[in-house]
């Protein structure tokens, strides 16, 4: 029977009342009960990796039964690796700084007042997520140590898997005496949920992170009575330079595009430098179709190899989150640049070469949220910026940019030290 929406609203308000409850005690926690939290919720995850496995099949069976793609199963899916791997990213995040309470910065002013800029918990963050059970995990320890208690609401796809993982982190909140509300799980996937998020919990969330397709972030932009963090799409290029190394070109894009198709991080466009020459041009198409990616290319590169097919201007901007890619030839550097300009998504670019100049020029000029210089565009990751994990990659300019870690999760306050002091 499925849930009125009075029902809907009743429980959502719950839940909203339940995380703004908590928020003082989560605030005030101290960094030793944070981490022990942290490290029982790993432990829970290792012990009961059995369970998270079984919940996880029969959401992958659910949603091959749903027809979906390739690359919403490969985000959904879970093994003993990828379960490990959450163990591990909240270990990470339980060894970072606390930012709670950190000086970002101070100053004495000639009448003596000395000024601090505090770091503070956001509030209560609201986060909306679609298809990576993992995401659990990530969100609800990120939000731990950094004081925000958190209401998740995960997509129906990976429901089970979510509150499998989501009962390990209850277990970490429990062994370390803190609020078991401090991070909850929506329970029900009716969509009226997430419409209250958006728009009927004003009182109680302070912060919306969407993380998910471009309709949902779309959706969340478009009706959010709150804040938001996130990013529409990962559109990323990468540009190979005519003083690129070939190996070392070849291993990038086929490490960018193919490594793991899914992630907002993957290669969406490839760009030459039609000074490289048509033989490097030919050695990426060719290494990336007979790897079983699809190429769609300019006339140039369709001249490359007959299995290339013809893109169309939609290809520029698209993100397949799959084993397709755009690729165009262009006239250097600047080129690459104004293209990225035109049809990017200001998240990640990369450039391959092995002048300096040329790299400073790209990395100074191209405006997006991560720029790498001979490294793949799939090190878009918290974890390999060294924050343990991220709630997302945000290509906001306000407030976050980037990987959302911990230290992203906090705003500050001015705290001023006197003597005494009027105004005069």
């Amino acid at each position: 029977m499925s849930e009125t929406k009075a029902q809907i609203v009743e429980l959502m308000t719950r839940i909203g009342r339940a995380a703004r409850a908590a928020a003082p005690a989560l605030a005030q926690a101290g960094t030793a009960q944070k981490n022990a939290a942290l490290a029982a919720a790993a432990a829970a995850i290792r012990a009961r990796s059995a369970d998270i496995l079984a919940a996880n099949a029969e959401d992958m069976a659910a949603a091959r039964a749903r027809d979906l793609s390739h690359a919403l199963l490969d985000r959904l899916a879970l093994d003993p690796a990828r379960i490990e791997s959450m163990a591990r990213g909240l270990d990470a995040i339980a060894a970072l700084l606390d930012p709670v309470g950190a000086i970002a910065g101070q100053w004495r002013q000639p009448n003596g007042l000395l000024f601090q800029r505090v770091r503070v918990p956001l509030g209560v963050i609201g986060i909306i997520y679609e298809s990576r059970p993992n995401v659990t995990a990530d969100a609800g320890a990120l939000c731990l140590k950094s004081g925000n208690p958190v209401i998740l609401r995960g997509g129906s796809e990976s429901t089970r898997s979510s509150h499998a993982i989501h009962a390990c982190l209850t277990a970490g909140l429990e062994a370390a005496g803190l609020p078991l509300e401090a991070i909850q799980l929506v329970p029900t996937t009716d969509r009226e949920a997430v419409g209250c998020m958006l728009g009927g919990m004003r009182e109680y969330i302070d912060v919306l992170v969407p993380r998910g397709g471009k309709a949902l972030v779309a959706r969340v932009r478009a009706e959010a009575r709150v804040p938001v963090i996130g990013h529409l799409e990962g559109v990323c290029h990468v540009y190979v330079d005519r003083d690129a190394d070939a190996g070392m070109a070849r291993s990038i894009v086929h490490n960018a595009k193919l490594r793991r198709t899914g992630v907002c991080g993957a290669a969406e466009t490839l760009l030459v430098d039609r000074a490289a020459g048509p033989g490097l041009l030919a050695v990426l198409v060719r290494d990336l179709l007979d790897a079983g990616c699809e190429v769609r290319g300019d006339e140039t590169v369709q001249a490359v190899d007959l299995r290339v097919r013809a893109a169309d201007e939609a290809d520029w901007s698209a993100e397949y989150l799959d084993a397709v890619i755009a690729a165009r030839v262009v006239d250097g550097v600047d080129a690459a640049i104004a293209h990225i300009a035109r049809y990017g998504s200001s998240h990640t670019e990369a450039i391959v070469t092995a002048n300096t100049a040329t790299a400073e020029r790209f990395l100074t000029r191209v405006d997006s949220a991560i720029v790498l210089h001979n490294a793949s565009t799939q090190f878009a990751d918290g974890g390999e910026f060294g924050m343990g994990a991220e709630i997302g990659i945000s290509t906001d300019r306000f407030h976050a940019r980037g990987p959302v870690g911990v230290e992203q999760l906090t705003s500050y306050k001015y705290v001023v030290r006197g003597v005494g002091q009027t105004r005069a």
